[in-house]
C-alpha cells in the first residue's frame, strides 16, 4: 500500500502514534461519545436513536490508521487544548452505518468495543468511506497470532484453550426512522417560523397600531419557539 500523505494540520499526530502504527485514511467529522450501559446496549440493538445525557461532541479529524481509529483536534486558540480518543481496531465489538430520516446532509457511524460508544458524524460520501475502509482494514485476529504452532500433541488441548479467538467485529446498516417534528431539521424549522411569526407580529402591531393584528402572530410564534425548545430537549435526552 502507497504511504499515506499527512495533511498540514495533522503533522502533530505523529507524535500520538504507537510503534508500527500507520494513518491509511483522515476525514472530516463530529466525534460524540457517550458511555454504554446495559439498557443503551438493548436500546441500541432495536436501532433507537437515543444517546447518553453524558455525551459531548467535538469537531475533530477522524483517523483511522492500521491499529486505531482515532478522533484528534490540536487546537490553538483562544487557548491550546487537544482532543485524542481512539478505539483499537482489534477489539471493535460492532459497526453500524445509521441513515436517519428527514437529515438529508450528515450520516452517522456508530462504533463499539463493548464497553464505550461513539457516533461519527459526517457527509454521506465521508460515512460510506469510513465504512468500507473500516470493514477493509478490520481482519479478525487471535489473542496472539505470532506464537508458533505447538509441535507437541500434548499441548494442543491447553495451547488451544490459552489462545481463543477474539469475536469478529459485527458490521450492519440501519435506517432510522423518525416523524418530521421529531427530527433536527424539523424541529429547526419549526424554532426559525416561530421566531419570524414573533417578529412579524411586532411589525405588523407597531404599523398599524392593532393588537388585534399583532398579538394572536406573537402568540403563535411563542408557542412555535417553546414546543421547539421542548421537542430539542427531549431529542437530547
Amino acid at each position: 500500500m502507497a504511504s499515506y500523505t499527512l495533511p498540514a494540520h495533522l503533522r502533530n499526530l505523529t507524535q500520538h502514534l504507537q510503534l508500527d502504527e500507520q494513518v491509511q485514511l483522515n476525514i472530516p467529522g463530529i466525534w460524540i461519545t457517550g458511555r454504554t450501559t446495559a439498557s443503551q446496549q438493548s436500546e441500541q440493538q432495536k436501532g433507537q436513536d437515543e444517546q447518553s445525557t453524558q455525551s459531548r461532541s467535538t469537531t475533530c479529524d477522524i483517523v483511522l490508521t492500521n491499529q486505531r481509529l482515532l478522533g484528534y483536534a490540536h487546537i490553538r486558540f483562544p487557548r491550546e487544548r487537544l482532543f485524542l480518543e481512539s478505539f483499537p481496531l482489534n477489539m471493535l465489538k460492532a459497526v453500524s452505518l445509521r441513515q436517519k430520516s428527514h437529515e438529508p446532509l450528515f450520516h452517522e457511524l456508530l462504533i463499539s468495543d463493548g464497553q464505550r460508544r461513539a457516533y461519527i458524524r459526517s457527509s454521506r460520501p465521508k460515512i460510506e468511506q469510513l465504512y468500507e475502509a473500516l470493514r477493509t482494514s478490520n481482519t479478525p485476529l487471535t489473542a496472539d497470532t505470532t506464537q508458533p504452532t505447538p509441535t507437541s500433541q500434548e499441548e494442543t488441548p491447553e495451547t488451544s484453550a490459552e489462545q481463543p479467538s477474539l469475536p469478529a467485529t459485527v458490521y450492519g446498516r440501519q435506517d432510522i426512522r423518525r416523524p418530521f417534528d421529531q427530527s433536527p431539521l424539523g424541529i429547526t424549522i419549526l424554532f426559525i417560523g416561530g421566531l419570524l411569526l414573533e417578529i412579524l407580529g411586532v411589525i405588523l402591531w407597531s404599523v398599524t397600531q392593532s393588537p388585534e393584528i399583532g398579538i394572536p402572530l406573537c402568540i403563535a410564534g411563542f408557542v412555535g419557539v417553546i414546543a421547539a425548545t421542548t421537542q430539542r430537549r427531549r431529542h437530547r435526552m
